[in-house]
Order: structure tokens, then C-alpha cells, then sequence
């Protein structure tokens, strides 16, 4: 069967990203989707320099289709990266001393769906081969009772869905030999205030790099003592999942690889916009993603600050990333704000 056009708006957006960008963006297809008669794409952005001995940073945004705003927010700031790499020296530097990745649709079948799940009908973040270490609720941590359910798993010895396999390739490619890399996952739909989660979904008992942790919050909140747009927590503290995708790799770095990686997701609180507009819940989609044009464009500048702290920080980690003895008395302080 002849192969139509896709005429997703994010897809579109992205691909015109690819065109105007020229040499300063080289992308790499992962993976296509093929969702009925239309095959689906899942591009791969690198910006930067790829060399082995640097470190990396990359954003990623679309594992679940619904959550469009995340997507949207990560493609809005890689056009702001393009015009910065046209004049602006310093941004310059960082490009020669910093691999930028980007991953803006990880699960474009889902979004041509409007779904959260996949074209399969799995949850991306529920079908990692990652068990819950404590009792998760009902449906919301992961099941396999049935796709027609939120929040499915997937069968039992089943592989994982091939855009995870994709996704996981290049994590295993690009960042587990370099000596420091971080990555932020955008999600929408949880809370009315912005979360930046990390390790553990699947446990209460502390990630071994929470003082790093703390110590990158603390930065943050020193260099932008008034941006208190977000919440900093493990994601355990509001609940447990089965099937993280980040815990999995989180683990699997930790086993395999003696240098840092440290996975993030910012959760963009939308009961926020819903609490300001509360007919977005006639949509489903209102329920995941600002509807109002205002409200949209905001969010769109909102989290610049913050991805452009992260570029600089990881970046210029050797600065500040503290020493054994700091990292210990790290650990005991976060031990004390966020496991006590």
C-alpha cells in the first residue's frame, strides 16, 4: 500500500526546523512509525560537538501523543538555539565544548492519535522491564489487564516497543560514554505547579546521585533566586509507577558505566490552566495542553530560562560539580530535604 503524507503539525514544524537550520543541525531518522497508511518519522536532532570526551545534553518531549505542549515548548526553543548560533559568541563556545541532542516526537503515532499511548496501545512510560519495588495505585502505575485501559504496559515477555529500543540506542550511543551528560523529558499534566522529577518512579529509597542533584538545584536557585516556577522532587514523593523508562536506563548506567548520567523530567502542572479555564475539560486534549493563545505562548517562554541554565551548567560542570567529600555532604542534606 502506497505510504500518504502525514500532516502533523509538530512533524511539519519540525521538519521546516530541519531545513532552516542547514549545517548548524544534523538529524538522524531513529525509527518510523508506520500508523495504518502513513509512515511516521521519529527524528533525532544533534547540535554541537559529538566528540566522545565531552559532555551531553539532550532534550526529549512527545512520549505520550496528548502531551503536545511539550513537544511544541522543545521545538519553540531549538529555533531560539539556531538564531543564538548566528551571532551570539558565547553560544558559540558552548557549541564547541557541549553535544546537544534532541528528541522532540518520540511517540508520533500516538500524537497523530491524539492518544497518550502508542499506535500499539501501550504506555511508553509503563513498558520498560522495571517492577515497582511498593504497591502503586490502581491502573496509574501500569497494568496489562487491557489496552483499551490507560496506562497499559503491554503483554507480559513481550519486548519493548520499538520506539523505546530506538530512544534507548541512542542514550546508549551518545551519552553513556560521556564523562557527564543530563537529559529533560517534557511532560504535561500533573499539578498546578512545574515539577522537575528524577529517579526513583518505581522506589521511595534515594537515587545514589541525589547530591548531584542537589547540588544542580541549588545552582539553579542561586543564579535565579526569583524563577520559583518549579518544584524539585524524586518522583516517588507523588507516586510510584511500574515500567520507567528513565529508572530502567538510570539503572542500567549505573551498572555499565562509571560516569554520571542523570535523567530528568519536567511535569508542567496543566490543572494550572485547567483551574483558569476550566471548559479545557471538554477536551480531552485541554486536560494535557494550554488551549487559550496567551496561555500558550506563555508557556512556550516560560522554561527558557531553565533549558538554558541546563546548556550552561552542563556545559561548565566541571565548575561546580562537587568532589567526593562535597558529593557526601550533599547526599545528607538531600537525604534530610527530600527522604526524611
Amino acid at each position: 500500500m502506497k505510504k500518504i503524507t502525514h500532516n502533523l503539525p509538530e512533524l511539519i514544524e519540525l521538519e521546516a526546523i530541519l531545513k532552516e537550520a542547514g549545517d548548524l543541525i544534523r538529524s538522524e531518522v531513529i525509527h518510523t512509525v508506520h500508523n495504518g497508511s502513513c509512515a511516521l518519522p521519529i527524528h533525532c536532532l544533534f547540535m554541537g560537538n559529538q566528540k566522545k570526551d565531552l559532555p551531553v545534553l539532550g532534550f526529549f518531549s512527545g512520549i505520550h501523543g496528548i502531551e503536545r505542549i511539550g513537544t511544541q515548548v522543545i521545538l519553540s526553543f531549538i529555533r531560539t538555539l539556531i538564531a543564538s548560533a548566528k551571532w551570539d559568541p558565547s553560544f558559540q563556545y558552548i557549541l564547541e565544548h557541549l553535544n546537544l541532542i534532541f528528541i522532540p516526537i518520540i511517540n508520533p503515532g500516538g500524537m497523530w492519535n491524539n492518544s497518550r499511548c502508542n499506535h500499539n496501545g501501550v504506555d511508553l512510560m509503563r513498558n520498560a522491564p522495571v517492577e515497582a519495588e511498593n504497591k502503586t495505585h490502581f491502573l496509574l502505575g501500569g497494568h496489562r489487564i487491557s489496552k483499551s485501559l490507560p496506562w497499559y504496559r503491554g503483554e507480559w515477555n513481550e519486548p519493548m516497543e520499538e520506539e523505546l529500543n530506538a530512544v534507548i540506542k541512542i542514550i546508549e550511543r551518545e551519552f553513556m560514554g560521556s564523562p557527564f551528560s543530563v537529559m529533560l523529558d517534557c511532560h504535561s499534566g500533573f499539578g498546578l505547579k512545574d515539577r522537575i522529577w528524577f529517579p526513583y518512579a518505581k522506589s521511595h529509597k534515594p537515587a545514589v546521585d541525589i547530591g548531584f542533584l542537589l547540588q544542580l538545584k541549588e545552582l539553579f536557585e542561586l543564579s535565579y533566586p526569583n524563577h520559583n516556577y518549579y518544584l524539585f522532587e524524586p518522583q516517588s514523593t507523588q507516586y510510584l509507577t511500574h515500567g520507567d523508562l528513565w529508572d530502567y536506563l538510570y539503572d542500567y548506567a549505573n551498572e555499565n558505566n562509571n560516569n554520571t548520567f542523570l535523567p530528568l523530567t519536567l511535569e508542567m502542572g496543566s490543572w494550572s490552566w485547567v483551574k483558569k479555564n476550566p471548559r479545557q475539560l471538554m477536551r480531552f486534549y485541554g486536560i494535557f495542553n494550554p488551549v487559550l493563545p496567551h496561555r500558550h505562548q506563555r508557556v512556550l517562554r516560560r522554561h527558557l530560562i531553565f533549558f538554558n541554565f541546563l546548556i550552561r551548567s552542563v556545559c561548565g560542570y566541571h565548575q561546580w560539580f562537587p568532589d567526593s567529600i562535597q558529593h557526601q555532604k550533599y547526599y545528607y542534606k538531600a537525604m534530610d530535604l527530600w527522604y526524611r
